[in-house]
């Protein structure tokens, strides 16, 4: 996972000042099967050292991401674009909140740039929530996508996008017309925990979104994700499935929620691998395409194959 930032300058700043004012919660214990192996493969230090040498910063790296070993062992890639400041305020996301700089308009050629020398066959784009601008950033989006379409003809786009709350469907519009191959936002947790763990968000907004791109493309695979481990109910987790299904979601992600610092959400429990084995037949049995359920499922691990997988089976299904 690779995160594209702007360094061009700055006296750095605490990491989550807009936090700081919350409550401490506890810190749960991490139980064995959230422990992995220390990262030094020789294909992790050539990734390491691709992305040092292309001046990128990684959200792997700052965020100690447990997958960061084998993602980078497999050159995968998430890039972050329009910055690196979100105007939300997410309890579960450790990306910082407040006033973004402008757009950067060479920022969709450097992107699609660094995907062609990095040699990426899958790439995933996403990025911070830009409520401040008019479109919230689709036009940035999509000019993206095509940009990395002209560089790297032969690599596969995922986007992870914003919700576009309270903005005129052009702006997610002209993001699903530059058709990338997979269309995901991910709706995060139950509804019931939407205030307290995404309140900038609206749980529906989202949900209509996902059904947004299937009925203006039809052949768009779409995606999207849940943490546990924040609360929810089993049977509230389930009626999120029904609810994705019904906007006609191809792959569902299901992983472990792990709190960034003491000031953001607690975590409830750690579900054990049995329970996210359960899920992931569930969601199977609902007819996902794709499932992907474990304590260190994330949007983008193992994205690139999971697209491949995914890609075949709609062909089977349409055989």
């Amino acid at each position: 996972m690779v995160t594209l930032i702007d360094n061009r300058g700055g006296a750095p700043r605490p990491r989550h000042p807009e936090k700081q004012s919350r409550p401490d919660t506890p810190l749960l214990r991490k139980p064995d099967w959230l422990r992995v192996r220390a990262p030094g493969s020789a294909g992790y230090n050539a990734t390491r050292d691709i992305v040092r040498s292309h001046g990128l910063t990684t959200v792997c790296e700052e965020a100690a991401c447990p997958n960061i070993g084998e993602c980078w062992t497999q050159k995968h890639a998430t890039m972050m674009i329009m910055g690196e400041i979100c105007t939300r305020a997410c309890s579960f996301c450790n990306v910082a909140t407040g006033k973004p700089n402008p757009l950067d308009p060479t920022e969709p050629q450097r992107v699609a740039d660094a995907v062609a020398k990095m040699g990426l066959k899958h790439v995933v784009i996403t990025s911070v929530d830009r409520d401040d601008l008019a479109d919230g950033g689709g036009a940035h989006f999509a000019a993206v996508v095509l940009a990395i379409r002209a560089a790297a003809p032969g690599t596969t786009i995922e986007i992870l996008t914003p919700d576009f709350l309270r903005k005129a469907p052009s702006a997610s519009e002209i993001v699903i017309d530059a058709r990338p191959d997979v269309f995901n936002h991910n709706l995060e947790t139950v509804p019931r925990l939407y205030l307290s763990i995404r309140p900038g968000a609206r749980y529906y907004n989202s949900l209509r979104l996902l059904e947004r791109v299937k009925e203006r493309d039809p052949n768009q695979f779409t995606k999207s994700g849940l943490m546990v481990g924040l609360g929810e109910a089993k049977e509230e987790v389930m009626q999120v499935m029904d609810d994705m299904r019904s906007a006609g979601v191809d792959f569902i992600t299901i992983g472990q929620y792990l709190q960034p610092t003491r000031k953001h959400a607690a975590v409830d429990r750690f579900v054990d691998p049995e329970e996210f084995a359960a899920y992931e037949a569930i969601a199977r049995a609902k007819g996902f395409l794709m499932v992907s359920a474990s304590p260190l499922t994330r949007s983008s691990h193992h994205a690139g194959e999971d697209f491949a997988r995914l890609k075949a089976a709609r062909e089977a299904q349409a055989a």
